[in-house]
Parts: C-alpha cells; structure tokens; sequence
C-alpha cells in the first residue's frame, strides 16, 4: 500500500463531530496528564491508545500503527506497576496483534467509505466465548496470584477479556464493543486503585476513562451500522 494512497484514504470519510472528539479527547488527556505531572512515557501512552481506539470505532487502519506504540510503552508502565498480567497481555499478544489486525483489516476495507466492514457474531460464538471468558478468568487469576499480581482475579478478567475482544476485533464483529465496555470499566477501578496508592499514573487512568466513553460511542455507532448494512442487503 502507497503511503500517500494511505494517508488520503485514512483522512477520508470523517465526519466534524468525529474530528472534534478525536482531538478533544487527545488534547484533553495530555493536558491533564501534564498538569499532573505524568512522565513523558505515560503521555504518549495514553494520547497514542486514545488515537488507537476512536480510529479503530471509526474502521480505520492507522489505528494498528498507534495502538503498536500505545502497547509497547503500555507494557512498560504496567510492568513499573507491578501488573504482570497487563504486561504480559501487551508486550507478548497486542504488539503482533496490531500486525495482524492491520494485514487482516486491509484485505476487508470498504472502498466507498475508505471504513473497515463491519458485522455481528452468530448466537453460537458469543455463548462460546462468553464461557471461554468466564473459565480463563478463575484459571489465569489463581496463576497470577500466585505470581503476586496486586489485584490478581481483576487484572486477570481485563486480560482475558481484551484477548477476546482484541480477536473478535480483528473478525471485525461489533460485540467487540461491549467485551470493551466491560474490559475498560474493571480497568478504570484498578488503575484508581494503583493511583490512589501513590502511583504517577494519572495520564493511564485518564485514557481508560476515556476508553470506556468511546467505547460506549463506538458501540452505538458499530451497532447502528452493522443493522443498516443487513437492512442494504436484504
């Protein structure tokens, strides 16, 4: 793929109020995070996840190539912080994800809207899943315990749960949002709780809060498009 050809079919399709709320939102979470004295690392982390997620709501490919430098300094910082199931979830799954969801998403774009296509799961998989996700969570928490994990059955379900959600996005299935709504509400507890400790980690709180609000925004959206197009194909 050209890269001019890319950059012009990534600012392609955008809508004002979209434009408003992705720099907003980045503005807004580098401003604060700066007034709290956040380190360098936690601001990019967080502006670049915040990049991430509004573009991966809005089916564009540049999300993968921000959320690469979200989950790589974001395996750092939860490493500092002592969440080994973050880490891990990050520097050894998201990273090559993002290289898979970028190769995937590029084979499956809508030429019309320079969008990726999107769609709902069958009855089956989400029972299927829901189980998987239930399981992993009690096995993966007792491991993580035993590492020492400082919430071990939280940071275990936010793992698990985003693993799922990360594939499911790949698939390109609008249930991903509400596997992110979950993932971003249990993650908003644990990073209040790691701040309220002591911890500088104020700019990776803001950009879960901040997750779980387009994720809310995203899902609606996802939701809505994914019942127009089967309406367009009967």
């Amino acid at each position: 793929m050209k890269v001019k050809k890319f950059i012009k079919e990534e600012l392609t399709g955008w809508k004002k109020l979209e434009v408003i709320w992705l720099f907003v939102a980045c503005i807004v979470i580098a401003g604060l995070s700066i007034y709290w004295k956040d380190t360098l690392m936690g601001i990019i982390s967080a502006t670049t996840g915040v990049a991430c997620v509004v573009c991966t709501g809005k089916g564009k490919l540049s999300a993968y190539i921000f959320g690469l430098v979200n989950c790589i300094l974001y395996a750092i910082i939860s490493f500092k912080a002592h969440l080994y199931g973050e880490t891990m979830l990050n520097a050894l799954y998201y990273v090559p994800m993002q290289f898979v969801g970028f190769y995937v998403w590029s084979k499956n774009m809508n030429k019309e809207t320079s969008e990726v296509n999107k769609r709902h799961m069958s009855n089956k998989s989400r029972i299927l899943w829901s189980a998987i996700m239930i399981i992993a969570t009690i096995v993966y928490g007792l491991v993580l315990k035993h590492l020492g994990d400082a919430m071990p059955f939280v940071d275990s379900f936010t793992t698990v749960s985003s693993v799922i959600a990360m594939i499911v996005s790949v698939k390109m299935y609008s249930e991903q949002w509400w596997i992110w709504i979950l993932v971003d509400i249990f993650s908003v507890y644990m990073w209040w709780t790691n701040f309220s400790v002591g911890n500088d980690n104020m700019a990776t709180l803001l950009m879960w809060v901040v997750y779980l609000g387009n994720a809310i925004i995203m899902c609606i959206k996802w939701e809505k498009e994914v019942l127009k197009n089967r309406k367009r194909i009967k």
